[in-house]
């Protein structure tokens, strides 16, 4: 697991403060393509609980994990009673039992991809769902973006995570559900978006990169600079795309 991946521990307050969080209406999406009730779920890279609470709140028994303490401790301060937590990465996971639900928000980016759709086909119970999605956010307003581009070019090139397979953005099917089609694991792939938009405070803003892990491994003075120079350019209040890209997919019965 890569240092960016380990990164997000020395920010969970923040994580938890600046990260949008994500709708009841996900719920909804996600038991919709299920098709059934779903009773047990696990999640994969918790952080602070952001998806965790959506399921937990609607009755479904929920194991959070995550490879990070600090997250985990953040977690538990928001999430209902009776979500097991349980410290360990994907990779390292050894759970009793299987889930009618294995989910990943935001976080499947930073798996190992060698063996990947075996590792949560083993978590899941035979025709159980898997679930990944997503809320990337960025600043509606094409000419506020490019001067948030130029402020931060001479410390990052760019602040996103690239497609982990290389597809393109604007593809009709996105990562992961490009992998989910090629694996002999799943079936019924299917992605969605829930379109949102957000506003938010220049100051919040900055904020929210404060969480992003591009961010995070910089320097603390680099980071320092490159915060004060997005400010700058920044209007006072900002509006934001923040539309949540589902991915879903069935675990075959029979492989």
């Amino acid at each position: 697991m890569s240092g960016r991946a380990l990164s997000f521990g020395t920010i969970a307050e923040a994580y938890e403060r600046f990260r949008p969080g994500y709708p009841a209406e996900l719920f909804d999406v996600v038991m919709a393509y299920a098709g059934q009730p779903v009773s047990t779920a696990l999640e994969i890279g918790a952080g602070t609980g952001k998806a965790t609470r959506v399921l937990a709140r609607r009755g479904v028994s929920v194991t959070a994990t995550d490879p990070d303490a600090a997250m985990l401790a953040e977690l538990r301060k928001h999430v209902p009673p009776g979500v097991r937590t349980a410290r360990a990465a994907f990779e390292e996971l050894r759970p009793d039992g299987r889930f009618g639900l294995v989910y990943a928000a935001a976080a499947l980016h930073w798996t190992d991809p060698a063996g990947r759709w075996s590792r949560v086909a083993g978590l899941l119970e035979p025709g159980g769902v898997f679930a990944s999605f997503g809320r990337p956010v960025g600043l509606a307003d094409p000419a506020v973006e490019e001067a948030v581009r130029a402020a931060r070019a001479p410390f990052l090139e760019s602040d996103g995570v690239p497609s982990p397979d290389g597809t393109p953005q604007g593809h009709d099917m996105q990562w992961p559900g490009t992998e989910l089609q090629r694996s002999e694991w799943f079936d019924g792939v299917r992605q969605s978006v829930l379109e949102s938009r957000l506003t938010m405070s220049a100051d919040d803003f900055v904020g929210y990169l404060s969480t992003v892990s591009a961010y995070i491994v910089l320097p603390q003075p680099q980071r320092a600079q490159v915060f004060r120079r997005i400010l700058r350019v920044l209007p006072g209040t900002v509006e934001l795309s923040a539309d949540i890209v589902v991915h879903l997919a069935r675990r075959r019965t029979e492989v």
